[in-house]
């Protein structure tokens, strides 16, 4: 007798709210059938390039030059090298964006460029003959300073042993 009562009940149920069940069965279908997977692209396609080798060894040979410091060694620190981007375009429904490609007269493709970013440093430590002097010390980081853009407060100079 009690297990009579449980199907009439669900019948009832789903003859009262048949078109919720029906909504909710369809939601639960459309679910669990595969789809495309939608990718999440930036708006625009970044590159990195650049050492900061290259960067400390210029500033090596242009330090060796202030009056005072003698032989110089840099070491740099960075968050992010240089980046380039390219330029990019939408797809009518806004759903993709390619890169903007420019043909070359020998038929070579690169992509068009859209800004080229510096390289973002932490950090700078410079070693010198002449580190114990404040004058060449000052030089030191006023030069290393507008070079990479980092502060002063991120910029030791030490005298060489």
């Amino acid at each position: 007798m009690g297990r009579l009562k449980i199907p009439d009940t669900v019948t009832d149920f789903v003859k009262k709210y048949r078109y919720v069940v029906l909504v909710l069965l369809a939601g639960i279908i459309l679910m669990c059938l595969p789809g495309k997977a939608r990718e999440t692209q930036t708006e625009s396609t970044v590159h990195t390039t650049q050492e900061v080798t290259d960067t400390a060894r210029e500033l090596e040979q242009i330090l060796s030059h202030v009056k005072g410091a003698g032989k110089v060694r840099v070491m740099l620190t960075r968050a992010q090298g240089e980046r380039t981007i390219y330029q990019t375009n939408r797809s009518g429904d806004g759903s993709s964006m390619d890169t903007v490609v420019i043909t070359g007269s020998d038929r070579t493709q690169q992509g068009l460029v859209r800004q080229i970013d510096p390289p973002v440093y932490l950090g700078a430590v410079i070693v010198c003959q002449g580190g114990d002097d404040p004058a060449v010390r000052l030089a030191i980081v006023d030069a290393v300073s507008d070079a990479t853009g980092l502060g002063t407060d991120r910029i030791t100079v030490l005298k060489m042993k």
